[in-house]
């Protein structure tokens, strides 16, 4: 009876290591290459701060779970990170946040950019990202796209989002309220130097299957804006880059959440960015 009773004894110890070893292992988290690995980048604009991006963030964490580093890039253009990309996540989320956030420079805030980009890589390989970005930060993505669009030694461009974007002048500063015009080819009447800046982007973006969501408000009060920004230089990035990329869409906010700054508060806004960057991932 005793040796039956250690032979039971050993049968179910056996079966028992074998049940936790099999829990562990479905437990355990996939791992991803670098091919399969995405990071979604988000840039606040001028004067921002990490409460530009919270309300997007937050979105973005509770409809689909992605882990989330923070990128601080200090005046020098020198950047450290909370901790390094997992290769456990598909499509972490990095959040930068710029010490010299009233630096209007926009070939500097270009290589900050790129400096970003060189850290990440640097502790865990991507072959490409998306990049989330508002206000002045979209001429700083320009800018970065227009030095290092076809820098071979960085991550390619998937997909962007341009919140409120500043491409053919501010208002009160290069423009004013209902003074420039798109005509039919979507062509503004004005361009301000910048703007000719970044013309050549349409050979940048060419063949480089990248898809665009454009996001401008409209407060409906005549202006045509969202009180900082026209509808006209928000739109005005389509005639450069809209015919030769996989996909331009853009959307339109109306009202109080059409404010410059309510855009990166709007609910509306927060989920046609998840739905545009990662659909039902």
């Amino acid at each position: 009876m005793k040796k039956l009773a250690m032979i039971l004894f050993m049968v179910l110890l056996t079966t028992s290591l074998s049940a936790c070893s099999w829990v562990s292992l479905s437990h355990k988290k996939p791992t991803y290459t670098s091919k399969e690995i995405t990071p979604t980048l988000y840039l606040h604009g001028y004067s921002g701060t990490l409460n530009s991006t919270k309300y997007l963030i937050h979105s973005a964490t509770n409809e689909h779970k992605h882990e989330t580093v923070y990128a601080t890039v200090d005046a020098q253009g020198h950047v450290t990170v909370d901790r390094p990309l997992s290769n456990h996540d598909r499509h972490p989320i990095v959040i930068i946040k710029l010490e010299d956030n009233e630096n209007g420079d926009y070939p500097t805030n270009a290589q900050w950019i790129k400096n970003v980009l060189v850290k990440l890589e640097d502790q865990q390989k991507f072959d490409q990202y998306n990049m989330v970005m508002h206000s002045m930060a979209n001429m700083s993505f320009s800018y970065f796209m227009l030095e290092y669009g076809n820098d071979k030694d960085l991550p390619k461009l998937n997909k962007q989002v341009n919140i409120a974007g500043t491409f053919d002048g501010v208002l009160g500063m290069d423009d004013k309220a209902n003074e420039n015009h798109l005509d039919q080819n979507g062509k503004p009447e004005r361009m301000t130097k910048e703007y000719r800046d970044i013309l050549p982007l349409k050979q940048i973006y060419r063949n480089k299957h990248i898809q665009v969501l454009n996001i401008y408000g409209d407060v409906e009060d005549g202006s045509h804006s969202d009180r900082r920004v026209s509808n006209v230089s928000s739109q005005s990035l389509e005639y450069i880059i809209g015919d030769v990329v996989d996909s331009y869409n853009t959307l339109k906010i109306t009202g109080k959440e059409g404010d410059h700054s309510e855009l990166h508060d709007s609910a509306k806004v927060a989920h046609h960015i998840n739905q545009f960057l990662w659909g039902h991932d």
